[in-house]
């Protein structure tokens, strides 16, 4: 896979580090001479360019990408380098990089983003996740569908405990993707069971959130479906 990464700071080559050890081909762009690291990052090409002109995109061959990534700490660029990769390059994922959570409600579809990642979101969640039971955490925000990553440890007085999978009446435009069982990662099938403690991580739409935290934190009286 191609993928061409907006910004070579820091946050851009760990991205880099990451896919190239993953077998993935990489391309560094940045404006700055001074970010441009070819030691820090070996493995990658670089290019020395404004990922915001055309003329840069074009050299940097963008319509070859599957991914682009927009990962400057300018809010105003990445959302430039995520439309342009969409409507004039046709990149099928494009995942930008949100600085300002205030600016957060732009990085959506119209912009050309199909995955918004925002890092104060991403901390606050994960300070949530470590000390909320019970309570659905939003991790990560799809733009097309309306679509959220969330997730949700299983309390001790959940209904759903012991429960098998595939038993579970799930609400409507929900799919539980993974169960993160102390050190173990299990894709879940029909027949797994449900325990306490159970990290759940789900893709839901984002109005059946609050249906899906009832459905798997309280404990209720009839039995699930």
């Amino acid at each position: 896979m191609r993928v061409a990464i907006a910004g070579a700071g820091a946050v851009g080559r760990s991205i880099a580090g990451e896919l190239l050890e993953n077998g993935h081909e990489v391309l560094l762009i940045d404006k700055a001479p001074t970010a441009i690291s070819v030691e820090r990052v070996p493995q990658a090409e670089w290019l020395l360019a404004d990922a915001c002109e055309i003329t840069s995109l074009d050299e940097a061959a963008l319509q070859r990408c599957n991914v682009v990534i927009a990962a400057t700490g300018d809010d105003k660029v990445n959302l430039v380098v995520s439309l342009l990769a969409k409507t004039e390059y046709g990149v099928p994922r494009v995942v930008s990089r949100v600085n300002n959570p205030k600016n957060e409600w732009l990085f959506n579809e119209s912009w050309g983003v199909d995955v918004a990642v925002s890092t104060p979101r991403l901390m606050s969640a994960l300070v949530e996740e470590a000390v909320s039971v019970g309570d659905l955490v939003r991790l990560l925000r799809f733009s097309h569908g309306d679509a959220n990553l969330v997730e949700l440890t299983l309390p001790e007085e959940s209904a759903l405990a012991g429960t098998q999978v595939g038993d579970v009446q799930w609400p409507q435009d929900t799919s539980l993707v993974t169960i993160i069982r102390g050190t173990r990662v299990l894709t879940p099938t029909r027949e797994d069971s449900l325990e306490a403690g159970d990290e759940l991580l789900f893709v839901a739409a984002q109005a059946r959130e609050e249906q899906l935290e009832d459905l798997l934190s309280v404990r209720r009286t009839d039995t699930a479906r």
